[in-house]
């Protein structure tokens, strides 16, 4: 059993889930899947050592973490509904055994990045998901390049569309990251990040 394994399965024990080496197979499984390039193991593993570096700052630390680890176990490219369906896939597991399901519910649906959280949880959920945006140049490059495998089905010029609309809209907010924790590590570098890609002027 890997180290990464053996977290997964001491978190869902102690959050009072049940038959959690079998619960773990199923999301290694399906964040191996074929058509994934970004929405991998890598990058839950990236999200925990953000997570690792923030813990004593979040409300809810275990339930946060849970909410990371299931927030893309579901992944069909250009599907609307992915969180949702991955929310449904933690209800499912839990089976009424994990007293914060509902609340890491919420967390994984605030990954989708559209509407400001009101929860102190949901804020760092979505900030960690979004630490990979202030990593370093060659880093953001790699994403890039790897969030573009996963969408054979879109041309280049459709894609870049798309890749626009997302980006535009993170750059236009008044602050990319909720918290002041991330905020302070990673809003400059990501905002100098997103507007390389878009190809717009660098800020003075």
């Amino acid at each position: 059993m890997t180290q990464t394994q053996s977290r997964f399965i001491a978190l869902w024990s102690r959050s009072g889930g049940v038959r959690a080496e079998a619960a773990c197979a199923d999301l290694a499984q399906r964040y191996a899947e074929p058509a994934r390039r970004y929405h991998t193991l890598l990058h839950v593993r990236r999200c925990l050592r953000d997570f690792d570096q923030a813990r004593d700052a979040i409300p809810h630390p275990d339930s946060v973490e849970l909410a990371l680890w299931c927030h893309d176990v579901i992944y069909a490219p250009g599907a609307r509904d992915n969180e949702q369906r991955s929310a449904n896939w933690l209800r499912q597991w839990a089976d009424g055994r994990i007293a914060a399901s509902e609340h890491i519910c919420d967390m994984i649906l605030a990954t989708r990045h559209t509407n400001m959280p009101a929860g102190l949880d949901e804020r760092f959920a979505c900030d960690i998901d979004l630490a990979v945006l202030g990593a370093s140049r060659s880093h953001f490059r790699r994403d890039g390049e790897r969030l573009r495998a996963e969408r054979p089905d879109l041309d280049d010029r459709a894609y870049d569309l798309h890749e626009r609309a997302i980006l535009g809209d993170l750059l236009a907010r008044p602050r990319i990251y909720l918290t002041d924790f991330f905020h302070a590590r990673c809003e400059t570098r990501a905002r100098s990040n997103l507007t390389w890609r878009l190809g717009l002027p660098m800020p003075r």
